[in-house]
């Protein structure tokens, strides 16, 4: 089988669709072959596939060939069998006929002998060719086609089908393809079920000795062919797939050696999407294929399936992990390649895969697939780049690779070629080695910005020279000296280029020049000797020449211009792809290759532009070993193009790394710059951040707490990361709010320059009075020379013993708690009960500070009317204690009552009291103390008794007095509290009389109640009344009760009682009452009395008598009251009667008239005045329930006959419902003694609502 492997393959790359035979048995195929391959190729069709499942194809290729036609003919039985999958699928049997006769004699033998063969698909098409006007021919062509229908078609199938030349029916065509599909399904099952048995027959004889790859890969190929021609490209892939499987367990079997391949011209270009690179019958070995160029072919063979398939993406993803295996499989076998053709074939798979499966990407996948594609896009073309950057360095273009810490690892990982001899220098080409030789003596390392010194990376996994060497077939260890060439810098491991970095001596550069001048004569006796570094370059770059087939790939090669282009072409392909992806880090950091070559050619401005990308990609990872490595290229190109502000910022950066990266004098060189800037005239002065490196926080432990106003100093500490003291002009720190957003940032503010040492610093602010809230810390400001900068980084606390920075603090601890507006201190009278009116008293005032200091506190007194402080006395304060509380809510003190004492401890002072202040002393500063200050209530009018008659009514203002006090605290006195405080006075009696009985001479016995008004014990010593005018006393006494009542002692708040005895006097007239002696209108009670109480209580003894009686004793007080005594109304004068009123009812909003009748009953005595006829009146009424019409006031003539009566009448206006009380006509000019009311007006009267009125009633 293995013979007819070359026809198979020709037959592969003729046939690439599916055959169907055309029987033309009454020659129509001329006639109808239009029609036939216009239907080409077939939509949707429906085909199964390996499992038997439908799988429905868009557009199925076919074609039409006639049985006659030599393509069909001239095949050998084993050849069919073999080549199964191009014989036709089905077969279109094209008959006529217009005889029923003819049809039975001829056509039907015939067509029997046709389709006797049963592995044929096949069907018949009758073509009629009557013309629809000739009906007997129609009818003919009918009867036939029934005979045709009867005899060959059955009740499980259909195999005939009628066209009509001249009219084709609407649904033929359709009818067609139908059974032509029907026809291929079944024969695609067949043939598939045929290959499965013979690959199951093969592949049970697989360890047998008698087995062949090559006949199990015609039969494994044939079947795979067959679903690709089908469009059943799943099916096909499937088959390749299974094929490289097995392959592969066949060619690992252990005991056979097999040829790999890959050695002839041309092998180096990878042939990874051609399977007709190379013919299968020039790889052919024994019973199978070579390794090399069969794998290609499979994966050839898979890809184009992919790409059929629309699926780029998995043709990427196959093909960087088949070059990565296939890399490993041309390791083991690399002694018999080309020099570095592993390298070689692998760039050109790389850049094969880009190429093919970007033009056949037409992004119409999900994002996931889109970015895994650009990522598998950036791979290739990353493992392109570091392959051919060693085949450069091979060459001698090392130090125009930039030793980065990516191509360090790239390179530094990846092996050097293992030729079996590494190659030699030609003979002809001592010119090529002097040119070499010359330009590694010439090679300077390039300085770095801020004369940093650090050792360059290694670009190699071991030196090229030893290596190099150790491969040559005669040469041993030897002199490693001489190996060398006396340089000392190859040993460490850095690579050939270090040594243009040390400056080499005189004779060493005499020795390499003499020894490169007379290599030419030598050369073929130099495999004796060990090679130099320039003839290892030309050895391999000469040995690559022959290696490489591509003239492309060895022009980029050729020069290190080129070299440099191609670099940069699959340095930024790797990148842009890269950023399409996932890995955007990786685009990032070849962005920084780019940027290299961009510094190296003077592209400043985009040089900087991509290390600004790769710094914040280390920055962010938190890389700073790799960001060292870049920031200072960055300042660089920033400090060329002038960008102060940039460089300024790298310069700061630079400082923030960790200090083991850099040495003390770089780091001082990055602070000399920073200074340098700051102090120089900026053209555009930007503000700096130095978050990175000037760090601030706290103080460790609770946060600093203040009172709503209160000033304070606010300690913060702040890490310098600059290696030198550095002056800051100014300093301010921001403080937020951070429960309330509207409340803004609080600037607070260094007074003078601050020197920040390196490490742990200190600073003070001071702290103006801040609103209430929990604050953090915010922004650093300060300047630096003209230069501001900013720093918004948080440190945390660490220990006192280091100046380190710290890490940053999340979440932000609060540095300041300004409490809300709540009582610092509360002022309050210290008794509740009343004090003496008109004496001097103690108030206390209660000074209760709520955890706060008073320290320094001044006391403002203002009295309010009616009172009047003792000045010339002095101030007394003392500390107070609540025996009766042990604690209080003073959030809701309500003025200190409560009805327990004092207790008095030993604090006490003696005050001044000085244009109205008060310094309070500092041991009050903290604790409660109660101030007392000498008060007098002044009162100029006489108490007032009352009579049983017309009971007390007493007001809760009565003898109310204000004391407003303003207290001023805090360090700076900026905390005020001011506070009005009542304080009762009142007289120690309430007096109130009534007469306890009459005798039958006319003698009153007035008793006189004395009630106290005081929480005092009161003692009475004397009491006397003196009467009023018409009163007298009895016998002619002084008015003193008996003298064996005093002394009387009154309890706090009870009642005692003293009887007068009186008569009725003789009343005397006004003048002579002027004439003799003046006579008070009322009856005076004097009593007078002695006070024992306590200050702190309420009422007592008054302090200025106090100090008046030596030994104690204090001097009685007066107390004076008037009591009104009326003579008892025997004979009046006038008669005041109130009318009836009106027989209608009252109601709202009606006038009503009000009449009152006044009648003189006789003359008044002591009548004096002229116009006794005239009387005033007046009538009373309350606004609220009633409005007066008439005049509420006015005189009126009554007659002084006794008798005469007028009447007096109001209009009226109810204005509420209800009982209410009518208005009330007085006599203002009439003592009350000579009215008498007779009829008596009524208390109440009712009042009806108002009727409803007619307009607003709605009928029903």
């Amino acid at each position: 089988m293995a013979n007819y492997l070359a026809q198979f393959q020709t037959i592969k790359n003729a046939c690439d669709h599916l055959v169907i035979a055309v029987e033309d048995v009454s020659d129509l195929w001329p006639t109808v072959k239009n029609g036939f391959e216009e239907r080409l190729p077939f939509k949707r069709a429906c085909l199964n596939n390996k499992t038997r499942n439908p799988v429905f194809v868009e557009k199925l290729p076919a074609e039409f060939i006639l049985t006659t036609d030599s393509r069909l003919r001239s095949r050998f039985p084993q050849e069919q069998l073999l080549f199964w999958f191009r014989e036709p699928y089905a077969t279109v049997v094209l008959v006529t006929c217009e005889d029923l006769d003819e049809f039975k004699t001829i056509l039907k033998p015939r067509l029997k002998l046709i389709v006797q063969n049963d592995e044929r698909e096949w069907f018949i098409v009758f073509v009629s060719r009557a013309h629809p006007s000739n009906d007997q021919a129609t009818k003919m062509a009918k009867k036939v086609y029934a005979k045709l229908e009867v005899d060959f078609s059955s009740k499980k199938r259909e195999r005939c089908c009628k066209l009509d030349i001249h009219g084709p029916e609407a649904n033929f065509w359709e009818d067609l393809e139908s059974k032509i599909m029907e026809s291929i399904k079944n024969t695609l099952d067949r043939r598939v079920q045929f290959y499965e048995d013979e690959i199951r027959k093969l592949s049970e004889q697989r360890l047998m000795p008698i087995w062949n790859f090559c006949n199990f890969f015609i039969l494994k190929e044939s079947l795979a062919f067959m679903f690709e021609i089908a469009h059943l490209h799943e099916d096909s892939l499937r088959e390749y797939d299974e094929l490289e499987l097995c392959y592969l367990e066949t060619v690992n079997v252990a005991g056979k050696q097999r040829d790999f391949g890959g050695t002839d011209r041309g092998a180096d270009q990878a042939a990874l999407l051609n399977p007709g690179n190379k013919p299968l019958t020039q790889i052919v070995q024994d019973d199978s294929f070579r390794e090399f160029e069969f794998r290609q072919y499979l994966f050839a063979c898979q890809s184009k399936l992919l790409f059929k398939l629309n699926r780029p993406f998995e043709v990427a993803s196959r093909g960087y992990s088949f070059v990565i295996s296939f890399s490993k499989a041309l390791a083991l076998h690399e002694s018999i390649f080309p020099f570095c053709m592993r390298e070689v074939w692998v760039i050109t798979a790389c850049l094969a895969l880009i190429n093919a499966t970007a033009s056949h990407y037409n992004g119409l996948v999900s994002p996931d697939i889109e970015k895994e594609f650009y990522r598998l896009q950036g791979d290739l073309y990353s493992l392109c780049r570091v392959k051919f950057m060693r085949l450069a360095y091979l060459i001698g273009y090392g130090t125009d690779i930039e030793r980065s810490p990516v191509n360090s690892a790239s390179l530094s990982m990846l092996p050097w070629p293992k030729p079996a001899v590494w190659p030699s220098v030609p003979s002809d080409a001592s010119s090529e080695v002097f040119v070499k030789e010359k330009m590694i003596l010439q090679e300077t390392a390039r300085a770095k910005h801020f004369a940093i010194q650090r050792k360059p990376l290694p670009l190699e996994p071991s030196v090229l020279l030893r290596e190099a060497n150790r491969r040559r077939a005669s040469l041993s260890a030897g002199n490693m000296f001489e190996v060398f060439e006396g340089r000392p810098s190859f040993i460490d491991g850095s690579g050939s280029d270090i040594s243009s970095r040390v400056s080499p001596s005189p004779k060493v550069h005499g020795i390499s020049m003499s020894r490169t001048n007379s290599s030419p004569m030598n050369f073929e006796s130099s495999i004796d000797r060990p090679m130099r570094l320039a003839e290892i370059y030309v050895a391999a770059e000469h040995a690559m020449q022959h290696t490489i087939s591509d003239p492309d790939l060895w022009k980029s090669l050729s020069s290190v211009k080129e070299f440099e282009q191609k670099y940069l072409e699959l340095t930024k392909g790797a990148a842009d792809n890269y950023h399409r992806s996932w890995w955007k880090r990786h685009g990032v950091v070849l962005d920084g290759e780019i940027a290299a070559v961009c510094f190296r050619n003077g592209n400043y401005d985009l040089a900087a532009k991509s290390y600004e990308k790769v710094c914040a990609l280390y920055a962010g990872e938190g890389w700073q070993d790799l960001l060292a490595e870049v920031l200072p290229n960055l300042a660089e190109c920033q400090k060329i193009l002038n960008d102060q502000a940039g460089y300024l910022s790298s310069c700061v950066r630079l400082l923030s790394l960790d200090k083991g990266l850099f040495l003390t004098k770089e780091r001082q060189a990055f602070q000399s710059e920073v200074v340098r800037l700051a102090h120089s005239e900026m053209k555009h002065p930007v503000p700096l951040d130095v978050s990175s490196l000037i760090t601030f926080s706290g103080n460790p432990g609770p946060p600093l707490e203040l009172c709503d106003g209160d000033p304070g100093t606010l300690s913060v500490t702040v890490w310098s990361g600059f290696p030198d003291d550095i002056t800051l002009e100014s300093l301010s720190l921001t403080l937020i709010a951070t429960y309330n957003a509207d409340e803004g940032v609080k600037a607070l503010r260094c007074s003078s320059a601050t020197i920040l040492k390196p490490g742990r610093n200190t600073i003070t602010l001071a702290l103006p009075p801040q609103k209430p809230g929990s604050y953090v810390l915010g922004v650093l400001t300060g300047q630096i020379g003209h230069l501001r900068f900013r720093s918004h980084s948080f440190s945390k606390g660490g220990p006192a013993d280091t100046d380190d920075l710290m890490s940053y603090e999340k979440p932000t601890r609060p540095i300041l708690k300004v409490f809300k507006p709540r009582p610092l201190v509360d002022l309050a009278a210290a008794i509740s009960s009343a004090l003496l009116m008109n004496e001097p008293q103690w108030v206390g005032i209660i000074v209760r500070p709520v955890n706060y200091s008073l320290k320094g506190a001044v006391l403002h007194i203002d009295t309010g009317p009616g009172l009047k402080i003792k000045e010339s006395h002095v101030i007394e304060m003392e500390s107070y204690a609540n025996v009766s509380q042990s604690t209080m809510d003073m959030a809701n003190c309500n003025g200190a009552e409560n009805n327990g004492t004092l207790a008095v401890s030993g604090e006490f002072k003696q005050l001044t009291l000085q244009d109205g202040r008060i310094e309070l002393p500092e041991w009050a500063s903290d604790m409660t103390s109660v101030l007392w200050v000498p008060i007098r209530a002044i009162n100029d009018s006489l108490a007032r008794g009352t009579s049983s008659v017309a009971p007390r009514r007493q007001s809760i203002v009565d003898g109310m007095r204000t004391i407003a006090m303003k207290l001023e605290f805090g360090v700076y006195h900026n905390q005020t509290f001011e506070r009005t405080i009542a304080v009762h006075f009142t007289d120690p009696f309430h007096v109130s009389t009534r007469v306890a009985d009459k005798c039958n001479d006319g003698t009153l016995l007035l008793q006189v109640i004395l009630h106290s008004q005081v929480k005092a014990t009161l003692t009475i010593y004397d009491a006397w009344l003196d009467l009023q005018d018409g009163f007298v006393h009895t016998r002619q006494g002084d008015g003193r009760p008996t003298s064996g009542f005093f002394p009387l002692v009154i309890s706090p708040t009870s009642r005692a009682g003293i009887l007068f005895s009186i008569c009725l006097g003789k009343t005397i007239a006004e003048d002579e009452v002027k004439a003799q002696h003046p006579v008070h209108p009322d009856s005076i009670l004097n009593i007078r009395y002695g006070i024992a109480g306590d200050r702190t209580i309420g009422a007592h003894t008054p302090m200025v008598v106090e100090s008046t009686k030596p030994n104690g004793t204090t001097q009685d007080l007066i107390f004076r009251s008037a009591l009104v005594l009326q003579r008892p109304v025997l004979d009046p004068c006038l008669a005041v009667g109130f009318l009836p009123l009106p027989s209608g009812d009252l109601r709202v909003g009606q006038l009503v008239t009000m009449k009152w009748r006044v009648e003189r009953l006789k003359d008044f005595e002591n009548e004096v005045s002229q116009n006794n006829d005239e009387v005033l009146y007046e009538v009373n009424a309350n606004s609220e329930n009633w409005m007066i019409a008439g005049r509420k006031r006015g005189h009126v003539s009554v007659s002084t006959k006794q008798g005469s009566r007028i009447v007096i009448s109001i209009l009226c206006v109810p204005l509420v419902a209800g009982y209410v009380r009518p208005p009330q006509l007085g006599l203002p000019n009439v003592d009350e003694a000579n009215i008498s009311c007779n009829p008596a007006g009524p208390h109440l009267v009712c009042v009806l609502p108002p009727a409803l009125s007619s307009s607003f009633c709605i009928p029903a």
